[in-house]
C-alpha cells in the first residue's frame, strides 16, 4: 500500500525504474525476435504480419515506455537532492505522472494479449495508420496508449521545470547548478513544447479512425504529409529529450571519477541550451525525400549541421575534463567514457544524413537504423547504465558489484558494436529498413548473422545487470554518504538512502560543485542555511493510482464501443458504458482531490535529531 500511495520522489523514482526496466526487457525481447528473423536469408521464424507488429512495438516501447521512464527514474531520484530540495514542487502530480504513464504503457501492451497489435511502424505514418490499411484495433491501442502515457510525461516535465526554478537551496544560482540538473531543466522545457504536438497529432489520428474525420485522408481533402510534419515536430525534439539527460549524467560521472571540475562549465551550459533551441528547427530532415523542395531541404540541412557544433563543444569538454585527471575506471565510468567515441560515431553519420542529396541515397536503408541506434543505444542507454551504477548506492544504500558491472559493460558494449556497426554497410549495400525477409546472394547474409549474434550478446549484458541487482540486493545496507569519496554535488552530503525529508537542514551553497568546495575548505559537511525545526511533508494518496486506472478503463471501453452490443437496450453500447465508467472514476478522483483539504503532516524536531544521531 505504501508504494501505491507514495508521493515521495525517491520512491516514485524506484517505481519508474521498475516499470521502465520491465518495458526495456519487453522491447529488448522484441528486438531479439526481429534479429532472429533476419539472421539468414528468407527466414521464416515469424510471419510478415508478426514482424511488422514486433517492429512497431519495439520502437514504440523502447522510446516511450523504456527510455523515458528510466530517465524519469534518475530525474526523480537525483534532482531534488542535487538542488538541496526536500521534494519536487508538486508531489501529488509526480505520483499522477507515474501512474498515467504506467497504465498507458500497459494499455499499449494489452494489444499483444488481445491479438490486435499496432503494425504501422513506430512512427505510424498516415495513410498506413488510417482505417483503410489498419482496419483492426492495433493503431487504436497505439493512439490511446500513447495519449495516456503522454499525460504522465507532460506533467512530469512541468513538475521538474517548476522544481528547478523555485526550489533550489539558498546560494544555488543557475550557474552553480550541477550539469545533470541543467540537462534535466532543458529537457523539461523541451517536453513542455514538444509533447503537445504529439498530443494534437494523436488526437487528429484518433478522430480520423473513430469518427471518419479527414485530417490525413487525401480523398476527403486531408493531407498525409501533415502527419509527418506533426509527428517529427515532436519526434526530433524527443531525440534531444532522450539524449540531454545522458549528457548530464556523463558530465557528472566523468568529473567525479577524474577528480576534476568539469572543464568549460559555462560553455557546457550554453551548448545544452543551444541544442535544445536548435532541436526544434531540424524536424524536416526526416522528410528530405517527401518532396518539400530544394529551399526547405537546404534550410533544414544547414540547421541540422549547425546542431553538431554545440555537441562537439560537449565532446571536447569531456575529453579535457579527463585530461590530466586522476581517473578511476569504475563500472559507471567505463560506461561514461565509452559513451564519448560511440556517440561521436552516431553524430558523424548524423551529419552525413543531414546532407540532403546524400540522404536521398541513405533514406529508409539500414544506414539510418545504424545511425539512430548509435545515438540512442550508444548514447542514451550507455548513459543510463552509467547513471544507474553511479547513483545506485544513493538510491538503495548498496553499491552494485563492480566485477559484474564490468562484465555487463564489456558484453553489452561489444554486443552493441557487433549489432549496429555492420548495419551501416548493409545500408550502403542497399538493404532497406522494415523488411521481414531478404533474398540470398545480395551480400547481406554474413553481416545480418553478425548483427544477430551481437543482439544476443547485448541481451546477455542486460541479464548480467539484472543478476547484479539481485546479488547486490541480498547484501546488507550500509554505505557511506559519499561511497565514491569524490562526490562533488549535494546528494553525496546526506545518508544513503536519504531520509524521507532528504535534508534535515537546507544546505547553504557557496559555489559550483558545492560539496567539493566545502571539502577543499576543510569542512566535513555542508553549512546549514537554517536551524533544525519541524519539516512539513505531503500526505500519501491513492487517488493518482485510480486516476490512471480510470483512464485505462476509459480507453479500453471507447476503443471497442463500435464492436460491442447495446447496453440495456439504450442508445449506448457496452463499450460506451465501460468508457463512461472509466472517465467517471478519473473525474471523481479529481473532485475528491479538489474538495478534501489535505494539509500534509509534520516531522518533528526530536525525530530528525534521532535520525542524525543526536547531533545538529
Amino acid at each position: 500500500m505504501d508504494w501505491l500511495t507514495t508521493v515521495d520522489h525517491k520512491k516514485i523514482g524506484i517505481l519508474y525504474l521498475i516499470a521502465g526496466g520491465f518495458f526495456f526487457l519487453v522491447g529488448g525481447l522484441e528486438a531479439i525476435l526481429i534479429r532472429i528473423q533476419l539472421w539468414k536469408p528468407q527466414g521464416t521464424f515469424v510471419s510478415a504480419d508478426t514482424y511488422n507488429e514486433l517492429l512497431t512495438m519495439h520502437g514504440t516501447t523502447m522510446i516511450f515506455l523504456a527510455a523515458m521512464p528510466l530517465i524519469f527514474a534518475l530525474m526523480n531520484a537525483v534532482i531534488p537532492l542535487q538542488i538541496g530540495a526536500r521534494d519536487v514542487a508538486f508531489p501529488f502530480l509526480n505520483s499522477l505522472g507515474f501512474w498515467t504513464f504506467l497504465f498507458g504503457g500497459l494499455l499499449l501492451n494489452v494489444s499483444w494479449i488481445v491479438g490486435d497489435v499496432p503494425d504501422a511502424g513506430w512512427t505510424s505514418y498516415a495513410p498506413l495508420a488510417g482505417t483503410t490499411y489498419s482496419g483492426d484495433h492495433g493503431v487504436d491501442y497505439y493512439v490511446l496508449g500513447l495519449q495516456i502515457a503522454g499525460i504522465g510525461t507532460l506533467v512530469g516535465g512541468i513538475n521538474f521545470l517548476v522544481t528547478i526554478i523555485n526550489m533550489r537551496a539558498p546560494g544555488m544560482t543557475f550557474m552553480r547548478m550541477p550539469m545533470f540538473t541543467w540537462s534535466v531543466f532543458i529537457t523539461s522545457a523541451l517536453i513542455l513544447f514538444a509533447f503537445p504536438a504529439l498530443t494534437v497529432g494523436l488526437a487528429a489520428l484518433m478522430f480520423d479512425r473513430l469518427f471518419d474525420a479527414n485530417f490525413f485522408d487525401p480523398s476527403g481533402g486531408g493531407n498525409a504529409v501533415l502527419w509527418e510534419h506533426i509527428f517529427w515536430i515532436f519526434g526530433h525534439p524527443e531525440v534531444y529529450i532522450l539524449i540531454l539527460p545522458a549528457f548530464g549524467i556523463i558530465s557528472e560521472v566523468i568529473s567525479t571519477f577524474s577528480r576534476k571540475r568539469l572543464f568549460g562549465y559555462s560553455s557546457m551550459v550554453f551548448a545544452t541550451i543551444l541544442i535544445g533551441f536548435l532541436g526544434f528547427m531540424v524536424w524536416a530532415h526526416h522528410m528530405f525525400t517527401a518532396g518539400l523542395g530544394p529551399v526547405a531541404n537546404a534550410l533544414f540541412s544547414i540547421a541540422t549541421m549547425l546542431i553538431a557544433v554545440p555537441t562537439g563543444i560537449k565532446i571536447f569538454n569531456w575529453l579535457f575534463t579527463m585530461w590530466g585527471g586522476s581517473i578511476k575506471f569504475t563500472a559507471a565510468n567505463l560506461f561514461a567514457v565509452s559513451f564519448i567515441p560511440t556517440f561521436v560515431m552516431g553524430g558523424v553519420t548524423g551529419v552525413m544524413l543531414a546532407a540532403a542529396p546524400a540522404d536521398f541515397q541513405y533514406h529508409d536503408s539500414y544506414f539510418v537504423v545504424a545511425h539512430f541506434h548509435y545515438v540512442i543505444v550508444g548514447g542514451l542507454v550507455l548513459g543510463l547504465f552509467s547513471g544507474l551504477h553511479y547513483w545506485w548506492p544513493k538510491m538503495f544504500g548498496r553499491i552494485l558489484n563492480e566485477t559484474l558491472g564490468k562484465w555487463t559493460f564489456w558484453t553489452f558494449y561489444i554486443g552493441f558494436h557487433l549489432t549496429f556497426f555492420v548495419q551501416h554497410f548493409l545500408g550502403l549495400l542497399g538493404m532497406p529498413r522494415r523488411i521481414w525477409q531478404y533474398l540470398d546472394g545480395l551480400g547481406f547474409n554474413e553481416m545480418n548473422m553478425i548483427s544477430t549474434v551481437g543482439a544476443l550478446l547485448m541481451g546477455v549484458g542486460t541479464l548480467m545487470f539484472l543478476i547484479n541487482i539481485v546479488v547486490t540486493s541480498v547484501k546488507p545496507k550500509g554505505v557511506a554518504n559519499d561511497p565514491w569519496e569524490d562526490g562533488r554535488t549535494l546528494e553525496w552530503t546526506i545518508a544513503s538512502p536519504p531520509p524521507e525529508y532528504n535534508f534535515a537542514q537546507t544546505p547553504l551553497v557557496r559555489g559550483y560543485d558545492a560539496y567539493w568546495k566545502e571539502k577543499q575548505d576543510g569542512h566535513s559537511g555542508m553549512t546549514p542555511a537554517e536551524p533544525i525545526g519541524p519539516i512539513h511533508m505531503p500526505s500519501p494518496s491513492i487517488l493518482p493510482f485510480f486516476m490512471g486506472l480510470g483512464l485505462f478503463i476509459a480507453g479500453f471501453g471507447f476503443m471497442y464501443s463500435p464492436d460491442w452490443g447495446q447496453f440495456l437496450g439504450l442508445d449506448l453500447t457496452v463499450g460506451h458504458f465501460i468508457g463512461i465508467v472509466g472517465l467517471g472514476i478519473t473525474l471523481i478522483c479529481m473532485l475528491l482531490r479538489s474538495v478534501i483539504d489535505d494539509h500534509g503532516f509534520h516531522i518533528e524536531e526530536e525525530e530528525i535529531l534521532k535520525d542524525l544521531g543526536g547531533k545538529a
